[in-house]
């Protein structure tokens, strides 16, 4: 089994690589499998302590309680650590999710960010998808959601990943592969962002307060082209830069945590749209103007490049 670090790398990897975000999914949820079930969990570290986190939670039912509480050594007293359990390998944390939030992680890591807090909701809100319909007119080699719905709940109770021929791969237990034939399920549904298999964007990491580097530059470079003071364009992420970052995000409608994610990068480089191209300049001479009429200007127009004043 994969321990999360071990998957992030792989993951920064492939979109080095220049894979499609649909190679991207498929190959994160083969390197998740056997990754634990945990009712509400959406990609939390799997530790006791987070287990009994979610244990709790008002809303959850008693199986689910006791399966989470079943699956891990310390919490059902069977060891008082957790070194030797599955879920742990090599001294390595791997994550817990249900069967929405394994989907959800699926799709975040590629840079589509799928709303609802639920499998029900999801497929509810229509802006998360490109095409949905039944699981019949799905295409066959489509990398996309499934769905399990309940006629006579009319809600939505499971859901997976289709990774092409019928193969699914879903959290049920534990992150483990299915066919479309099992489990009953009826629908299907593209996210925006994959009804084409397209190469991802141009891969750039993740950037935060305390970060160097070229991304650091660029990034900065972009926002003061966009009027966001970052004090400065030194491939340092400073404090500035951080309070810059919020301001474009809280502007952008993002989440405002100043640290430059997929998500903030194509807003960034949407808005900057070629902005940081070299501006083309022009040369004016206005003649007969004053000494305080030329300091007017030079006030009025402190980017330009007033290099002589005669008399």
């Amino acid at each position: 089994m994969n321990s999360a670090e071990t998957v992030d790398n792989l993951v920064l990897n492939w979109k080095r690589m220049g894979m499609t975000r649909a190679e991207i999914v498929v190959k994160e949820a083969e390197a998740m499998l056997g990754w634990s079930y945990v009712w509400g969990a959406t990609g939390q570290d799997c530790t006791p302590e987070k287990r009994t986190y979610f244990m709790n939670r008002s809303a959850i039912g008693p199986k689910d309680a006791e399966l989470i509480m079943k699956r891990c050594q310390v919490l059902n007293g069977s060891c008082a650590l957790c070194g030797g359990c599955k879920f742990y390998p090599n001294g390595a944390r791997t994550r817990i999710q249900d069967c929405h939030g394994f989907v959800k992680e699926l799709h975040k890591a590629v840079g589509i960010t799928l709303k609802g807090g639920g499998c029900t909701s999801m497929w509810n809100d229509n802006s998360n998808w490109a095409v949905k319909g039944p699981i019949s007119e799905m295409p066959p080699g489509q990398v996309c959601c499934v769905f399990k719905h309940i006629a006579s709940t009319g809600k939505m109770d499971h859901m997976g990943e289709h990774i092409g021929a019928g193969n699914i791969i879903h959290c049920s237990g534990e992150v483990k592969r299915g066919k479309t034939s099992e489990k009953g399920w009826t629908h299907y549904a593209i996210p925006k962002g994959m009804e084409d298999d397209e190469q991802m964007p141009v891969w750039r990491s993740t950037i935060r307060k305390g970060s160097t580097g070229d991304d650091v530059r660029y990034c900065q470079e972009i926002l003061n082209n966009l009027g966001y003071d970052t004090g400065g364009i030194d491939g340092k992420f400073g404090e500035k830069t951080r309070k810059a970052v919020m301001a474009f995000q809280q502007t952008h409608d993002l989440g405002v945590d100043g640290v430059v994610g997929p998500m903030t990068w194509e807003k960034l480089e949407a808005a900057n749209d070629g902005s940081t191209e070299q501006p083309t300049l022009y040369m004016i001479t206005i003649r007969n103007l004053s000494l305080d009429q030329a300091n007017a200007l030079k006030e009025q127009y402190p980017d330009s490049n007033i290099t002589e004043y005669k008399g």
